[in-house]
This record gives C-alpha cells, structure tokens and sequence, in this order.
C-alpha cells in the first residue's frame, strides 16, 4: 500500500473511533486498540498490521484529522494519551507540539563524537542520542552531572499501560541532590509533544520516586544543530517548557574568542 493510501486509511479510521464515541462538550474520549479494529470492519478497509503506528503518527508524525480538530474549542486542540493496557483516550490541551524558536541565539560546543561515529551517523533518534551523548549535552544543558542509565527504555506504569523512553539519565549535583532526566529525542521531520512528556513524568513517579524528575526533549534542527528543551507538569497543557537552548556542534578551530567572549556577556 503506498504511503499516501495508508495515510487516507489511518485518517478514516481515526475520524471513525473517534466520531463513534464522542459527545458534545466532551474533554476526554475514551477508547481501545480493539475498537480500531471494529472501525476497519465498519469501514471496510483492511486491518493496519501495526496499530501502534497507526496511533505514533498521529502523535508525532502529523496532526489529527481535521474533522476531529473542528470540535475542539478556540485556543484547544485534541491528543492521545495512554490509558492503560491497550486503552488510549483523547484529550483536550491547550498546545500538544514542542516547536523550535528559529530566532534563539546558537552556542557553538566543539564537536566530540567519534570520527567513525559521524561518518555513519543516520538522521534518526538514535543518532540524536548519539550526538547528545557524545558530546555531554545534557550536563551541558542542565548544569548537572549526567550519566546515562538506560537507553529505549520500555516498561509498564499503572494506568497507562506500557510506555516508552528514548533515553535516561541520571545526574547528581554539586549540592548531592539526584535527578532523573527521561530524554525524548525526535528527527527534524518529527513532532516533539507534550504526550511523551506526561507519560515520562508518571514513569520517573512510579520507578524514581526519590529523584528530581525534569523531562529533556531534544530535535535535529539541522545536521549539526540540535534544539534542547527542559519541560515540567502544566493543569492546562499537561507539560511547558522551563527553559530551551540550541547548541551547534562545530570543529574545535570554528568556535573563535569573539564567540567566547559572547557566551561570557551572556545573562542566561
């Protein structure tokens, strides 16, 4: 099937599990992966093999039909959170996509990732991590001692069902106090969203409960230029950005002392 019909078929699937079970005035709507295979046999279009991408894409990948964001009142939009094993819902939020600020200032770090590394480096999540790794991005970004505990991280937390991280880091400050920082990585065509943040946050709650939990999401902007994000728990959008930071990896001989001596004038 090609790319475009599979994406009309998911478009139609969504729409009908959704449309089947909402009401007006509703701010949550409830549903199973079970019932998106009542929807293939309602609409008599095959069965997608892989439920989970079916609903990956419309977090990450694209936005949800229109024909589902029309009910959503001005100022709020429509995402799937998880439920449970096998059980999603729809959500209202106020604003579900983390999106660069294009006008940040950049800061250079001397690129440290492994010549054989960046030579078959791909553009995907991995890479990013890769690169986040390699070059101590996140104590860069944090200001904390970081080391990574686990990567792709997949486990089960009570009331959403299985979840999964790309990446967790465990820091410890000057002052001795731990942290807990679950990474979400996306490629420049993906979508970072607030969905991956709540389900980070309820994890480090359930696995971590002793640590500082402060989510980290991090997208290719370009090649070498990579966004970073800090994000906490918000009542009206599920998580907001505390701070955000863009950091080029360059050659060591491309950062000058006019680029230092910017970084010192810094305020922040």
């Amino acid at each position: 099937m090609s790319p475009k019909r599979n994406a009309n078929r998911y478009v139609r699937l969504m729409v009908r599990v959704f449309t089947d079970r909402y009401t007006e005035g509703a701010t949550a709507v409830p549903f199973e992966r079970e019932d998106i295979e009542r929807s293939a046999k309602a609409l008599r279009i095959p069965v997608p093999k892989n439920l989970g991408d079916l609903i990956y894409s419309f977090r990450y990948r694209t936005s949800l039909p229109e024909a589902i964001g029309r009910t959503a009142p001005e100022g709020a939009e429509w995402v799937i959170l998880p439920a449970g094993k096998a059980r999603y819902q729809f959500a209202l939020v106020r604003s579900a996509r983390i999106i660069p600020n294009t006008h940040l200032a950049e800061t250079k770090v001397p690129d440290s990732t492994p010549g054989v590394i960046a030579r078959y480096a791909l553009t995907d999540e991995q890479a990013l991590l890769a690169r986040i790794r390699y070059n101590r991005l996140v104590d860069v970004f944090t200001g904390v001692a970081c080391y990574s505990l686990q990567s792709h991280l997949r486990t089960t937390v009570e009331g959403m069902g299985q979840v999964e991280t790309d990446e967790v880091y465990i820091g410890v400050d000057r002052k001795g106090v731990h942290y807990a920082f679950p990474i979400q990585a996306k490629r420049g065509d993906d979508t970072l969203n607030v969905v991956q943040t709540v389900q980070d946050l309820a994890m480090c709650r359930e696995k971590w409960p002793d640590l500082v939990c402060r989510p980290v999401a991090a997208q290719f902007m370009a090649a070498d230029l990579i966004s970073m994000f800090e994000l906490e728990g918000h009542p009206d959008q599920l998580a907001a950005v505390v701070s955000e930071k863009h950091y080029r990896l360059v050659r060591p001989d491309d950062l000058t002392t006019a680029d230092l001596e910017a970084y010192r004038r810094r305020t922040q």
